[in-house]
């Protein structure tokens, strides 16, 4: 019976003495510190000269701009212009139907000379009633009835007058001009079609030199374009990137910031003004807008996946020796995968680039060789 079991018995023996020696090597790594310690990867933190820019959809507007609708009635008789033509200032573009004008005119003419005729009569009365009343050879009343006549011609001619500068206005209505030198689109009605005050919509000319370019802004950057607007504004602080990739050669200046903030969007328009000699421009279309900020020159610059975000909060983790820190940081333009910091870290510190996963506050680390990252001149926001 005992050499039954004696293989059985050296076999748990065995499994103890095993278990045993693995509890033990298990406890010597539990107490071990360097096991303990999260392998990561660090940068040294450096300066880099770098551009700042932040970049914004906008889109192209007029300075100007005006809906060309008729004032009087008729049949447009003469178009003077093509479409999409450049106009100057007070060149004629639409004709309405005069005659019926004209005519208008040449009656309230004729009104105005007889009340003049009328009023000259009635002077002369009264001035004839008047020596005889001096003689008492006339009764007072008539001469009473002359000054009232006097008056009542006087405002018959100053109505007939008032009635050729209305004729003469509507004469002037019938020829439409440009109101300012700029391009006109294309016409919504041909020669012969009829046309009443305010109907239809016959064209809609635009100022294209200097044009603008609008974008939104939310109400923390109004305190940054507001000085902008106030102080000296660099040539390149404004530039656009049209769609087809390429830079317009022109910088702009900074016009007008809107004069409240949307109660539903929370953000505001800016104009910024461009020369547009080219006429590259044209109202309407999209582009982006790239405006400096304040990360020009030496900068702080470190790899974007250092950063960490909690609750709107942005961090990152400091080597301090053995451990790390978490420092909470400001950050600025994005620059492909790098990041400027504007607060919270300076030139030679490391940082965790890889392994953040696994730390927290104060954890032990065990570092590698450190990176070198080589962040882009500039970036966009």
């Amino acid at each position: 019976m005992k050499n039954r079991y004696s293989w059985l018995t050296a076999a748990i023996l065995s499994s103890v003495i095993l278990a045993s020696c693995g509890g033990d090597e298990g406890a010597q790594q539990q107490m071990n510190p360097a096991a303990m310690a999260v392998p990561v990867n660090t940068y040294q933190v450096k300066e880099e000269r770098v551009t700042g820019i932040d970049t914004y959809p906008a889109t192209v507007v007029p300075l100007q701009e005006v809906e060309l609708r008729p004032q009087v009635a008729g049949y447009i008789t003469n178009i003077f212009v093509k479409d999409g033509q450049r106009v100057t200032k007070g060149q004629k573009l639409y004709e309405i139907d005069q005659s019926k004008y004209q005519s208008g005119i040449q009656s309230a003419q004729a009104s105005v000379q007889s009340a003049r005729a009328n009023l000259a009569r009635a002077e002369k009365d009264l001035e004839r009633y008047e020596r005889l009343a001096e003689r008492d050879a006339i009764a007072r009343q008539q001469v009473d009835y002359a000054r009232t006549e006097v008056q009542t011609a006087r405002a018959q001619l100053s109505a007939a007058q008032a009635q050729v500068r209305s004729a003469s206005t509507d004469l002037n209505y019938s020829v439409i001009n440009a109101p300012f030198t700029g391009r006109i689109g294309i016409s919504q009605v041909r020669v012969g079609a009829q046309v009443s005050p305010g109907q239809p919509l016959l064209n809609t000319i635009s100022s294209s030199d200097p044009i603008a370019v609008d974008f939104s802004i939310n109400e923390q950057e109004i305190a940054r374009f507001s000085s902008l607007k106030q102080g000296n504004q660099p040539d390149s602080l404004f530039t656009i990137r049209l769609n087809n990739g390429e830079i317009y050669p022109h910088p702009g200046k900074l016009l007008v910031i809107d004069r409240a903030i949307g109660r539903q969007s929370g953000t505001t328009t800016v104009r910024v003004e461009f020369p547009n000699p080219e006429e590259m421009l044209i109202p309407g279309m999209t582009v982006s807008l790239a405006v400096l900020n304040q990360d020009i020159g030496e900068q702080v610059v470190i790899p974007y996946k250092a950063v960490t975000e909690q609750l709107g909060e942005y961090f990152v983790y400091v080597v301090q020796g053995d451990s790390v820190v978490q420092q909470n940081v400001d950050l600025g333009t994005r620059l492909s995968g790098n990041v400027v910091v504007r607060e919270g870290l300076k030139e030679g510190q490391n940082i965790v680039v890889e392994g953040i996963q696994r730390l927290r506050q104060g954890a032990k680390v065990q570092v590698g060789a450190p990176q070198q990252g080589q962040p882009q001149a500039a970036g966009k926001k």
